[in-house]
This record gives structure tokens, sequence and C-alpha cells, in this order.
């Protein structure tokens, strides 16, 4: 086992590891902004150390000051957690040429799954189903037209190198295909430096399924079931839940034998979450595939019972998987809303000091993070502020402590998307569980949502 982990991240996903590092008994090294020099994370490491000013590039991606603060400290592993370096595969080349255990897959697989392109040419050759699409990256707006016009409209054109909804465009008629091509390019070149797009058939009504894999290095993989993650906007995930209304036992079954398959071909190891697309006719279809811890791991955790960032560790640690695939049972449900710091309406982020703040707690409830009274929500990060999970016997129960949580949480000074969830848990198509990925664009829309936005917006404290 590590000797001493360093935590390459901040907030709750970093407060998270430090937690999972305790009860194993390894000592932690937190990093940090200028800015965050009073965050919890800070707080409760064994030792911290800043890294740089607050903007991002100069202190979290900052790999020099990442591997001094290791050295110096003399932590022989790195947690990157999710988001910044955590599916960067030359920052974890160079945590493996410093003799430093990058927490997570090989760089290989990070470079293979972080190119989408290149992801759906092994998750192919893997096994698993393809929508129809580009064999490649596409050349020029000619052939991109050329694509189309074979799989048929409508289409997607996506970044090679993004995600996140960056570099994405729909199109509908063929005529706009070129330059729905050149935009999407442009705003690929701007994100991620790289301008290379491909074609998918864009699936009208999909559902987001994905299924959460791990891997020990010694070639054995099991999945913990799947995760809902339709409630979405903008491509970025909102309310996310375990286990999905959409599938059936043998559909649940089939999706998990090929996830496992898969991953056993190309000797996957570490976590790692294949995300599907599922459509109205319950056929599935590879997306891509995240190689690091996601946001959404405690609705996991809490049908499935296992700590996912304690097991990531030992895993890293080279120790073998605990679990066999029997071993693993789905118990009740459980649902996970995203608190963030933004205008309910707009969702225009919405820095500040949290002036009072009070987190929801009882039966079945967990929240994860970083926040308390006091705390300044800071411009130059992420706008979460926490996440907040329920678990209940069945899918009711946890929707009905879902909404009684949501109704203790205070969070004042600053403006919450907690009418937001609100509003969505009171959607008919949402109770039902028959919603797909437009449920938020269909809420905001309709007269009804809006009305249930502005009457929780009134009574949010």
């Amino acid at each position: 086992m590590f000797k001493k982990i360093l935590i390459a991240n901040r907030g709750e996903i970093a407060l998270r590891i430090i937690r999972a590092c305790k009860e194993l008994g390894i000592p932690t090294v937190a990093v940090h902004s200028t800015a965050d020099a009073n965050s919890l994370h800070v707080r409760f490491a064994d030792e911290a150390v800043c890294i740089g000013p607050p903007p991002s590039r100069e202190s979290y991606l900052n790999v020099p000051a990442l591997l001094s603060a290791a050295e110096i400290t003399r932590a022989d592993a790195i947690h990157p957690g999710y988001g910044f370096l955590s599916e960067n595969a030359e920052f974890a080349e160079v945590c493996e040429t410093c003799k430093i255990k990058f927490i997570g897959p090989r760089p290989e697989l990070i470079r293979l799954m972080g190119n989408k392109v290149r992801a759906r040419e092994a998750a192919k050759e893997a096994g698993l189903p393809l929508l129809p699409g580009s064999p490649g990256v596409l050349k020029d707006p000619a052939e991109a037209e050329r694509v189309a016009k074979e799989i048929g409209l409508p289409v997607i054109l996506k970044a090679a190198a993004g995600g996140g909804g960056r570099g994405m465009k729909i199109v509908r008629d063929l005529k706009a295909v070129a330059q729905a091509f050149a935009t999407a390019s442009a705003e690929a070149v701007s994100a991620f430096s790289n301008g290379d797009m491909y074609m998918e058939r864009y699936v009208e009504k999909p559902r987001h399924i994905e299924i959460q894999i791990m891997a020990d290095e010694h070639g054995r993989v099991i999945h913990l079931g799947e995760r809902e993650c339709s409630v979405q906007r903008r491509h970025q995930k909102l309310i996310e839940e375990s286990p999905s209304r959409a599938l059936t036992p043998e559909l649940r079954e089939e999706m998990g034998r090929v996830s496992v398959r898969a991953m056993e071909r190309i000797g996957y190891s570490n976590l790692g979450t294949i995300e599907y697309l599922l459509d109205e006719q319950g056929r599935f279809y590879f997306m891509e595939m995240n190689t690091r811890v996601q946001v959404e791991h405690p609705v996991t955790e809490m049908v499935t019972g296992v700590d996912i960032v304690r097991e990531q560790i030992r895993l890293a640690a080279g120790e073998p998987l605990r679990f066999s695939q029997k071993d693993i049972q789905m118990r009740g449900a459980a649902i996970e809303c995203r608190v963030n710091a933004e205008d309910p309406i707009t969702f225009a982020p919405w820095p500040g000091k949290i002036t009072a703040y009070n987190a929801p707690g009882g039966y079945g409830v967990r929240v994860d993070s970083a926040a308390y009274e006091n705390y300044s929500v800071l411009p130059h990060y992420d706008s979460m502020i926490a996440k907040l999970i329920v678990h209940g016997e069945n899918r009711e129960i946890a929707i009905a402590r879902m909404k009684r949580a949501l109704s203790e949480f205070v969070v004042q000074g600053i403006r919450t998307n907690i009418p937001f969830h609100k509003a969505c848990l009171a959607e008919e198509g949402f109770v039902q569980g028959e919603y797909d990925t437009r449920i938020v664009e269909r809420l905001l829309a309709s007269e009804t949502g809006k009305r249930r936005l502005r009457q929780a917006i009134e009574e949010t404290p």
C-alpha cells in the first residue's frame, strides 16, 4: 500500500479522497491555490502545499508544481480525482517517470479512450455496439456531407478530443453540414487545441446510461451496475440515479456483460465508466469512456455498498479485486442532485460568499461538499458546491426523500440551482421514470415547468 498520497484536486472530491485515505491509514497531502488556502481539503489533509495563484493553469494544472509538491512531501502516489489532470495521459506518464503512482488507468489506456475516434475503433474491436458514423476523423466539410448522406439525417458532429458538449453540433439539414462542421471544429480548437471531428447518427430521444467498471491489474474485471444520467442541460449532467427505470433485468445483464468482456479484451485496469446511448427500442450504443472516478459515483456506492474510491486506491496499489460479479447486488434506489452556484433560471454562474449554510441530514441522506458558512465560491473553478445523494428502499421513497432533503438545504448569500431540482423532481416524466436527455429543455419551455420553478424559487430560503 502507498505510504503517502498527494491529491491533485480541490473541493468535495479532494475531501472525499482524504476520507478514503484516512480509513485506509494513508497520510495525505493537499495542494491548493492561494485562493483555496482556507478550504476544507486543506484543513483535513495531513499536509498542505500551495502550488500557485487562483487560475487553474497556474495551480491545479501546473504539472511541475504538483510534482515538486509530491517530491518535497515524499508522496509516492497522486490521486487526480475528476476534472483537471485526471484524464491527461501525459501527466500520468510523467508520474510514472518520476516513480510516483498515478491512481488511475495506464497512460496508454487514458490516451486511447481520450480520443473519441480511436475509442470508437477500440470499442468496435472489443465488441461494443456503435451508432452508424464516420469510419474515422472527417477530412473536410465535403466528407462530412458525404457521410451524413450515407448514414441518414439527423446526424451529430463531435470533437474527437472533446467532451462536455463542446465542439458538438446536431444537423438536420444536409445543406447545413458544412457550416456546422466549421463551427464545431473551431469550438474544438478553442476548447481542446484539436479541431478533429467525427460524425454519428443522432438519436432523437436517447437516454444516457453508464456502466461503472472496476478492474484490477491481474486481469479481473467486474461492473457495479448502471447509472441513469439523462437529466442534462447542454450535455452537463444535473441529476443521476441508479438503477435506471429504462432497463429490464435482461438488458441490465447484457449491458454489464458486454462492458466487462470489452474491458477484458483491451486489458483495462482501475476505475472506468462506459457511457451508452439507449434508444426508444431498448438498443444501446457505445458513446465514450471516462477513465477516472465520476462525479456521480456516490449513487453506485449507495445501491451496491461498495466504497468506490477506497477500492480504486487498493487497485492502484496492485491489490486484487475483493469482489466477484455475483457479490455485487443492487439494493434499493439512489438519486444524486448536483447543487451548483448558479441562477436557477438562466444557469449563469453565481460566485460569492455563502452567508448561511445548512446541509440536510437524516436517514438515507448523504452530502458530499466542501462548502460551509462564510465559504466563498470562487469564479475560477467549477460552480458545483455540493452533491446531495439519497437512498431509499425503492425509487418512490428515494424521490420523496430527495424532495425532503432539498427543502432542508439552506445556502444563502448566493443563488443555487436547488429550486430547479425541486421543479425537476415534480416533473411527471421524471416521477414516472419515463424521460430522456431533453427533459430539462421541455421543463424550461413548458408553462407548468416555469410555474413550478417560480414556486420553488419563492419557497427556497
